[in-house]
């Protein structure tokens, strides 16, 4: 079956990653590269070496200024061509202890994870209808349908998040534009390691496979949402 030959290839399709400087989101900038996408990761560390590929380079970008991720998009589009796809990885977590905060950092890990992002799917958007369409995969969290105590801001902005990409998913369809999340359970990352191992063990005695996620496994998901293999999922 000819059509099943090259099952995840992302050959010659220009993507752009945000949140790519560390964690899930470098992982995703090596694996997506080596799938043979060109990759734009972007994020608001400095100085990221991306020596794996060829395929892949780093920018700098500050994705709470709307502008400024905007006219990366347009330089983006002016160098390749064309922008086919968008994955969403940029996020904080601010966890609630008793200050006067609370409410600020509520509102600042909303404005982030989720007007930041929708900002960032709006200037994207633009790009991808010119290029014929794409796949835009935003990565939200269990978060999103299963309450934790203490990061009301994370949980709310995650499943508004959620939602954000079944709206986009309609309004863009029409642009040939697919829309989707991807809401990892608990994934191997640096912050993950800080976890309590009692906790962590009952945290795995709940997940089937006996074991923590890895990063791969996401770019596994992405790698397929990416691709034109998926080009009948939307929304979902």
């Amino acid at each position: 079956m000819h059509y099943l030959e090259k099952t995840f290839t992302l050959e010659k399709k220009i993507i752009i990653i945000s949140g790519a400087s560390r964690g899930i989101g470098l992982t995703l900038a090596n694996s997506l590269s080596m799938a043979g996408a060109m990759v734009i990761g972007v994020g608001r560390s400095k100085n990221v070496n991306y020596d794996f590929s060829e395929n892949a380079s780093y920018f700098e970008c500050n994705l709470s200024n709307h502008n400024e991720f905007e006219l990366l998009c347009g330089k983006i589009y002016k160098k390749f061509g064309s922008i086919d796809g968008l994955v969403n990885v940029a996020g904080i977590s601010i966890e609630n202890i008793e200050t006067k905060d609370n409410v600020k950092n509520f509102t600042n890990t909303v404005d982030f994870n989720l007007t930041s992002t929708y900002a960032v799917c709006n200037s994207a958007h633009s790009y991808m209808k010119k290029s014929g369409g794409g796949s835009i995969v935003n990565i939200t969290s269990i978060g999103a349908s299963i309450s934790f105590p203490n990061n009301p801001g994370y949980q709310s902005s995650k499943a508004g998040l959620r939602m954000l990409s079944k709206s986009l998913a309609l309004d863009y369809s029409q642009d040939n534009i697919r829309v989707n999340n991807i809401s990892p359970g608990y994934i191997k990352t640096d912050m993950t390691e800080k976890i309590n191992e009692e906790f962590k063990k009952i945290l795995i005695s709940k997940i089937p496979s006996g074991s923590l996620g890895t990063a791969e496994d996401v770019s596994n998901c992405v790698a397929f949402l990416a691709s034109d293999m998926s080009r009948y999922i939307n929304g979902e």
